[in-house]
């Protein structure tokens, strides 16, 4: 079955998203396979095919091939066949293999296109997640910068741009900073976690590493390693105590610091 307008929404999603079009081809092939499955009542396993090319596309119902029935559940006949009758139509059939029979294809029409969205959209969700977490867990341990977004029980949430968003928790806040919505405020980004709803990126106002990386950036020879930062210590908001020392012995560390 031929639809030109499967590579036109693969195109513009791609395009607008900055998403591989794999895996919008991925997530259209697992939604025409859903409404192929509710077509049929739900029961049975589809798979769909689409050329990446034309857009031509073709279903194909299958069958896992089991070695026994399931002792619990027994054997779904709308989704698995034993070995030996898999065996009668493949000589070289295997476990966990699939017996596949040609079907008709539904068309990519309005319900059709109203699943695939649906898939489409989560896929996507699913690879913005992704591309977060791969740009920000290279950049564990470095100072980020944001724009308050909300401020939820002391809690702050920063949009990094992007699609990305930091949460400061309350206790890695500076007691009594007064922050608005709106403000842009640096942090230290300390962990990055791949979660379900999304990855977290958990950032710092109050720990010792972001001294260390505002002088990173700020003294030019902490920056060139010509001074070493040997440790830090804050108490947020009222002190703070670095120690450094010179590789070079004509710098002065605490001058090149202070100064």
């Amino acid at each position: 079955m031929n639809n030109k307008e499967i590579l036109m929404v693969v195109d513009v999603v791609s395009n607008e998203k900055e998403i591989e079009k794999e895996i919008i081809f991925e997530a259209i092939e697992a939604a025409l396979s859903s409404a192929t499955r509710k077509k049929h009542g739900g029961e049975i396993d589809v798979r769909v095919s689409i050329d990446r090319v034309s857009g031509n596309y073709v279903s194909f119902r299958r069958w896992e091939v089991v070695a026994a029935p399931d002792e619990e559940e027994g054997l779904d006949p709308e989704s698995q066949m034993l070995l030996e009758d898999a065996r009668k139509r493949n000589t070289a059939i295997e476990v966990g293999d699939y017996i596949e029979e040609p079907m008709e294809s539904i068309a990519f029409g309005r319900i059709a296109a109203q699943t695939a969205k649906q898939v489409i959209v989560q896929k996507v969700r699913e690879a913005e997640r992704a591309k977060v977490v791969e740009a920000y867990q290279a950049r564990k341990g470095e100072l980020v910068t944001g724009v308050v977004k909300r401020i939820e029980r002391g809690n702050v949430s920063l949009d990094l741009g992007s699609n990305a968003e930091a949460l400061i928790p309350r206790e890695e806040m500076i007691p009594r900073e007064s922050v608005r919505s709106g403000d842009r405020i640096r942090g230290y980004l300390y962990d990055v976690r791949p979660e379900p709803r999304g990855p977290q990126l958990f950032v710092s106002r109050t720990r010792p590493e972001l001294l260390i990386e505002l002088f990173k950036l700020e003294v030019p020879e902490v920056g060139e390693k010509l001074i070493e930062i040997k440790g830090a210590a804050r108490d947020p908001g009222l002190r703070a105590k670095i120690a450094v020392v010179s590789r070079d012995p004509r710098i002065d560390p605490v001058g090149a610091c202070v100064g």
